[in-house]
């Protein structure tokens, strides 16, 4: 080993990046995800100059109370970089909030992108780690990485079904041999349920909600479903009459935010079936025995896996730590990097 070889060794921390829609994770490699924080960049635009106030947590405590000239934005959609200067900037300053506390060389970096990312996006992606200051760059697809950290058996000759719903997209996978033999991705996802549960309380309730508040109601009584004649849990939700006017508070079941999460199921669901009717019958054979498996923030959707087992009949389950099970992949991926290549694409 040439000493720039051994420094590299000393001083450099290699990171795996889950680039979410709703949250970014960074997995330090020997040392385990080291930090979660909002995919949220609060700027100020004054006289067509554009500043940037906050980044993460502090950013996301600013959406929906800013004024005029100040924005609190996610520069990420649908998983892909949508604003890809405020987007360099958000990975630049998460890079640096950890470089503070460490002596680095320029990092090797994994970042997931979503199944079939274009080779613009895939580009823009690395292009900002790169400008952050990452030596090398790797690419791993979403499907994959949640497969990892979930545990799957994903270098054996086996079937394994894996279903991340994240912030922006659905991913549905079926991996085998190391490589993905089906996947199939939605736009469906946390930011999605939100949506459609400030729609629901707006149409049947006549009240404006934002996107803290539906994240908030999702959360606390966010459902698949409930059997019929139950109400469930209830909570009560505060926003604005807009017949009114005037700020109001009234009380909603869980009940109601499962019928008003039902095209999101339903869309979830639906693409599950899709997958499994182009899945090879040898696969689909070890399917049966071993299930699906659902990772994301979306998997924590009481009753979810409930109606995806009564829709496929087949065994569904969670996974142990549902919204860190992609950083954890792509940070096993970097632990053994040698052996993952197959898995991951690279910018060199």
């Amino acid at each position: 080993m040439n000493i720039i070889s051994k420094l590299g060794s000393l001083f450099s921390s290699d990171m795996a990046i889950d680039l979410g829609t709703a949250n970014v994770l960074v997995y330090l490699k020997n040392e385990g995800i080291v930090l979660n924080e909002p995919s949220v960049v609060a700027i100020s635009n004054i006289g067509g100059k554009v500043n940037i106030l906050a980044i993460g947590e502090e950013a996301k405590n600013m959406v929906g109370k800013t004024p005029g000239s100040i924005q609190a934005i996610r520069p990420l959609k649908d998983g892909v970089i949508a604003d890809f200067d405020i987007a360099e900037s958000m990975i630049k300053h998460f890079i640096r909030k950890i470089h503070n506390r460490r002596r680095f060389v320029s990092p090797r970096i994994i970042i997931c992108i979503p199944y079939g990312a274009t080779a613009v996006e895939r580009r823009a992606i690395q292009e900002a780690a790169e400008s952050a200051g990452a030596r090398r760059v790797y690419l791993i697809e979403e499907p994959m990485a949640a497969a990892i950290g979930a545990g799957l058996p994903v270098s054996e000759p086996y079937g394994s079904m894996v279903v991340d719903i994240g912030g922006g997209t659905t991913e549905i996978a079926v991996l085998s041999l190391g490589g993905i033999v089906y996947a199939k991705s939605i736009r469906v996802g946390g930011d999605k349920m939100d949506n459609d549960i400030i729609s629901y309380v707006r149409r049947t309730h006549d009240l404006l909600i934002g996107e803290a508040s539906a994240e908030k109601i999702k959360k606390t009584i966010g459902a698949a479903f409930i059997p019929k004649g139950e109400d469930g849990r209830k909570t009560v939700v505060k926003g604005r009459n807009i017949k009114t006017g005037f700020p109001e508070e009234i009380e909603i079941t869980e009940g109601q935010i499962a019928e008003g999460l039902k095209e999101c199921v339903n869309a979830i669901v639906n693409a599950i079936k899709i997958a499994l009717e182009n899945t090879p019958p040898e696969l689909s054979s070890d399917i049966v025995d071993k299930g699906i498996v659902l990772t994301g923030g979306g998997a924590m959707l009481k009753g979810l896996d409930e109606i995806i087992h009564n829709t496929t009949h087949l065994p569904v389950t969670v996974a142990d730590d549902p919204l860190s099970c992609v950083a954890i992949g792509s940070g096993r991926a970097l632990e053994e990097l040698d052996k993952t290549q197959s898995v991951l694409t690279s910018s060199y």
